[in-house]
């Protein structure tokens, strides 16, 4: 290029850029001009009797954006932000047809993106696949699909078993290969648990909520199906498919079971890993389950929240800090709420002896350690979240806990708790046998006592304890005929004599 070529073509890049600062400045200026005024309540009302304008709510909702990210120079005087955060919630709701509970939720977790994530949860993630590596190679699986016609590339470097598939001309689920268990069809998201749980070849690992699969023949293929795993779900039904890809794909050393999660550690214990993939509200995955969009209230939230924790409880429980190789437990959803995540993993950091330690993962945003109202633990930056806008995957939690000890805090506290309650309950029950055996003395005939006993000034010490003494002090103190017998002393007057008892 000649030295004339160089500078004409510096100077047009020149031109460029000062001709966009220029439009910037412009457009700034005007927008400081007109500011943003809110509809009145008439005005509202009036538009509430009409079918909405969709592209009336969407010029508001940016409008009411913009005011937001620079409130202090744009608001209007007499408003505050609750009134532009107010209407920017309905006017979402009314657009993307959430209910009002979860639109707040999901304001307070995105308040500059969230037009941007609910952007992301109107379109599908793209359709994703796992090679089984007990079988093929990622390469020479990508060949086979490719000659049937599907086009697909890698997932990302940070997997080696995805691939993510754009189209294809024959039905994933019926390929020879798929029927062969060359690979399984799987959300690139539903990776991310196994890799952070990392499971080692002749371990003994725990799948506590597993249905339909798609995690456990991850690990039992990391494991290069050594060792053994316990996948359990709670479904009975759920569990069937279990069954079915743990067949196709060639697993042997997986054992499928069907209890309640809560209870598993009365059942077994002692994992070197434990996975829990909790079941949640499925707010990162609206895009495949729009209901979710209407039908989750706080109730449901603070159900989820509450099943979540006793699962984490009963999952560390069964995790052994002694493993030379192990000690870990993964918690994972498919939720980005608070409440269901960061809530969860500090709840159970106060209850049992685990840490926080590192996922593995090398993408994803830090999880919470200050949101709102709630103040976490600082390693809470440790777990990692993924977003449908950002990492184009579906919304994910993920936290790695470190088990150190297999004692539960306060375990021996409440067991002494528990005897006194027993041992107060026992005193209890033989209080109210006594009452009940001197009613029944009161109420029949008085019992006849022997003169010693009644002799005026004399005190009876004898310890009322249990019933027991009570029915065997009544038996002595009354009258039974032949038990004494009269006869004559030398000065000839009678006198009462006791017959010695029976040794026998």
């Amino acid at each position: 290029m000649l030295p004339i070529e160089k500078a004409a073509k510096k100077l047009n890049k020149k031109q460029e850029k000062d001709r966009k600062l220029a439009e910037a400045e412009l457009q700034t200026n005007i927008s400081e001009m007109e500011k943003y005024t809110l509809p009145s309540g008439q005005e509202i009302e009036k538009e509430s009797q009409q079918p909405p304008d969709l592209q009336l709510i969407l010029q508001r909702i940016k409008e009411v954006q913009h005011v937001l990210g620079d409130f202090k120079g744009r608001r209007e005087p007499d408003r505050t932000r609750q009134d532009y955060l107010d209407q920017l919630i309905k006017d979402l709701c009314a657009y993307y047809s959430y209910n009002e509970f979860l639109m707040e939720k999901l304001v307070q977790l995105f308040p500059h993106e969230i037009s941007e994530f609910l952007e992301a949860n109107e379109v599908q993630r793209p359709v994703t696949i796992r090679t089984n590596t007990l079988k093929t190679r990622r390469r020479d699986l990508a060949q086979a699909l490719i000659n049937r016609g599907v086009n697909l590339d890698p997932i990302g470097k940070w997997s080696k078993v995805g691939l993510v598939v754009y189209d294809s001309q024959v039905p994933l689920g019926a390929t020879p290969e798929y029927l062969a268990g060359h690979y399984i069809i799987q959300g690139g998201s539903s990776f991310l648990p196994v890799m952070a749980l990392a499971p080692q070849e002749n371990e003994r690992i725990l799948d506590m909520s597993s249905a339909p699969g798609g995690k456990t023949t991850h690990i039992a293929s990391l494991m290069k199906n050594t060792g053994v795993i316990f996948a359990n779900d709670a479904n009975k039904d759920r569990a069937k498919a279990i069954v079915g890809n743990v067949h196709r794909m060639g697993i042997t050393n997986t054992v499928i079971c069907n209890y309640d999660g809560r209870k598993f550690p009365s059942v077994m214990h002692g994992f070197d890993r434990v996975l829990l993939d909790a079941p949640c509200s499925g707010t990162g995955v609206i895009a495949k389950d729009t209901e979710v969009k209407m039908n989750k209230d706080e109730k449901d939230i603070q159900r989820c929240s509450h099943l979540q924790r006793e699962l984490l409880l009963a999952a560390i429980d069964c995790c052994d800090a002694k493993s030379s190789t192990g000690g870990y437990i993964v918690y994972s959803t498919c939720s980005i709420l608070v409440d269901e995540n960061e809530s969860v993993i500090e709840y159970a950091l106060n209850k049992r002896n685990v840490k926080l330690v590192p996922t593995g993962l090398d993408f994803g945003k830090e999880g919470y350690v200050n949101f709102e109202r709630h103040r976490f633990h600082p390693n809470m930056k440790l777990t990692r979240r993924f977003y449908p806008h950002t990492h184009n995957l579906d919304g994910f939690f993920v936290a790695k806990l470190k088990k150190f000890s297999n004692k539960i805090p306060g375990a021996e506290e409440k067991t002494r708790v528990a005897t006194e309650m027993a041992d107060s309950v026992n005193v209890a029950e033989d209080v109210k046998k006594e009452v009940a055996v001197k009613g029944e003395n009161q109420s029949g005939e008085e019992p006849v006592k022997d003169n010693k006993d009644t002799a005026p000034g004399k005190k009876d010490n004898k310890k009322k304890g249990s019933s027991k003494w009570n029915k065997k002090d009544t038996a002595k103190k009354t009258f039974k005929p032949g038990k004494f017998k009269k006869f004559k002393n030398n000065d000839g007057k009678s006198k009462q004599k006791k017959k010695p008892k029976s040794k026998n």
